[in-house]
């Protein structure tokens, strides 16, 4: 087999799409079926944070009816499922790679199924397959239940109680507008994050950083690549009326806000007293990108094809925030860690990984020879995690495949 493809999300299936167009031979190991992650970890009522007509991949688009809408997970899946059957990826379910190691000529790849050998590998296995937790966790006393966004599904299946919510990205921000609207307590602790409205001038927002080019800038053109590829994700929702949650509606909707987690022990909570300061800078970026979105649309002369610019209020976080709080107190029965994910290479036998287990790679390009990863954040695009950048960087990378093997040929 000339390659492998670990993992048949909307990267393993765009990279097929462009190792087919190149007629190099391959192969997409999947550990459940087609969109696996889609379909197991992720909690009942998310949707989509980009609109569907953004679920662009190669030679496939949305065709449905509401293109400005947000695909419901069952939707992602049956549309990255069509995908794979419309481009004919040869796709091998139920196939969990146990191992990856360097043979001669390429790499050994053993699975729950059975052994392969390949020239080139292709790790799409995406980068949210474990939840990062913090060491705070340790603090929890055993009366509090711990959770991750992956193990929740929805607020019926919470302990009786309130609930903290530890981060405030896009993950944290929609879980406490679904809890506290079932009625319960919800403290938020906010670190540092990226504030974002869902509409601005009467687009999506995602349709402004598109049109501008913002999702299209490149790693190689980023002065700190490696602040820009851990950023926090944007604080969006996806709903059919585009509502735009940020800080100030869940504190006027009753959520309690408090800083960074600094410490958990003997049943209390302390947070730190940074919370204003992380609002300030998250305002002050958001407005630099809505300066940014008004200068295009004065440079290129589309003024009057838009409303006029407006700028959202500021962050509001009340009087005075808690430092600490006593969670058997307060009634808090439950934490959910939305801190982030990782991805698991434990199967990878290759000397690739860094001190704390990450790929290194250069745009995508492992440091091994035949070897690429795709679907990281910001790996070689802004865009490059979402559905709509799989594509883009799959073309670059099958372009750098297909001229090794050719080399290799020659």
């Amino acid at each position: 087999m000339t390659t492998i493809i670990i993992g048949a999300g909307q990267s393993g299936l765009a990279m097929s799409r462009h190792l087919t167009a190149r007629s190099i031979d391959h192969v997409v190991l999947e550990r459940g079926e087609v969109a696996n992650s889609w379909r197991t970890e992720r909690w009942d009522s998310l949707r989509l944070l980009t609109p569907n007509w953004q679920s662009r991949l190669p030679g496939y688009a949305y065709d449905g009816p509401d293109s400005d809408g947000f695909m419901a997970m069952p939707e992602v899946v049956r549309y990255l499922g069509r995908y794979a059957d419309v481009s004919g990826a040869p796709v091998v379910t139920g196939t969990r790679v146990t191992k990856v190691r360097l043979a001669p000529g390429g790499y050994q790849v053993s699975t729950s199924q059975r052994p392969w050998q390949c020239r080139t590998l292709v790790i799409a296995s995406g980068a949210c397959n474990i939840a990062a937790i913090p060491s705070q966790t340790a603090g929890l006393r055993h009366t509090v239940n711990s959770l991750t966004p992956m193990q929740y599904r929805n607020p019926g299946v919470l302990a009786d109680g309130g609930v903290m919510i530890v981060g405030a990205s896009a993950s944290g921000m929609q879980l406490a507008r679904e809890i506290h609207a079932s009625g319960r307590h919800v403290v938020l602790s906010i670190g540092e994050h990226v504030r974002m409205p869902r509409t601005y001038r009467g687009r999506d927002i995602q349709w402004w950083m598109d049109a501008i080019g913002a999702m299209d800038v490149r790693y190689d053109a980023v002065e700190d690549i490696e602040r820009a590829r851990h950023l926090p994700s944007l604080q969006l929702v996806g709903t059919p009326e585009r509502v735009t949650i940020d800080l100030n509606s869940l504190r006027k909707s009753g959520v309690e806000l408090v800083g960074r987690l600094v410490g958990l022990g003997d049943g209390k909570a302390q947070f730190s007293g940074s919370l204003a300061n992380n609002c300030a800078l998250a305002d002050l970026k958001m407005n630099r990108l809505l300066a940014s979105i008004d200068d295009w649309v004065d440079e290129n002369g589309f003024a009057d094809r838009f409303p006029a610019s407006y700028r959202y209020e500021p962050t509001d976080v009340g009087p005075k925030t808690r430092l600490s709080i006593d969670l058997q107190d307060s009634g808090i029965r439950t934490v959910i860690w939305a801190t982030g994910y990782r991805p698991d290479y434990s199967w990878l036998d290759v000397p690739v990984l860094d001190r704390k287990g990450r790929i290194r790679h250069d745009g995508g390009i492992v440091a091994a020879p035949g070897m690429y990863v795709m679907g990281l954040p910001f790996m070689r695009r802004r865009k490059s995690s979402f559905i709509d950048g799989a594509g883009d960087d799959a073309a670059d990378l099958a372009a750098h495949l297909s001229h090794n093997l050719d080399r290799a040929a020659a």
